[in-house]
């Protein structure tokens, strides 16, 4: 395996994956690695954020202001999202292009489908 791969590659899925998932993860470094506390705070402050919205509901919070919330939050998901996106292009992406080869269409087609999710949500 290269280093590429261990770096950057597709995580094994599903129950007939040979891999185990926790010594996969122990290779894998991820474009994100470096700022890993800073992604787990912000989407801990959006888990804040739904719970509040539980609470709104609880407290028959008046429609619209409910609606502003989960405006919020939603924005704050994509933020996240698009983070975690530019991090994959920039890392994972873009090495599987320098090396070439199979990997490197396969990375952008996975990069395509991962931006065509978020266009749709």
């Amino acid at each position: 395996m290269t280093s590429l791969e261990l770096s950057c590659t597709i995580p094994p899925r599903g129950k007939g994956s040979s891999v185990d998932a926790t010594a996969h993860a122990q290779l894998v470094t991820r474009g994100y690695g470096d700022k890993k506390d800073a992604v787990q705070k912000r989407l801990r402050r959006i888990e804040g954020q739904v719970r509040g919205l539980q609470r709104m509901v609880d407290d028959d919070v008046y429609c619209v202001d409910l609606l502003t919330q989960i405006s919020a939050a939603i924005k704050a998901l994509q933020a996240v999202a698009l983070e975690l996106l530019e991090d994959h292009l920039g890392h994972c992406v873009s090495q599987a292009i320098s090396a070439g080869g199979p990997n490197a269409d396969a990375k952008i087609k996975e990069a395509s489908e991962a931006i065509a999710r978020l266009v749709k949500s």
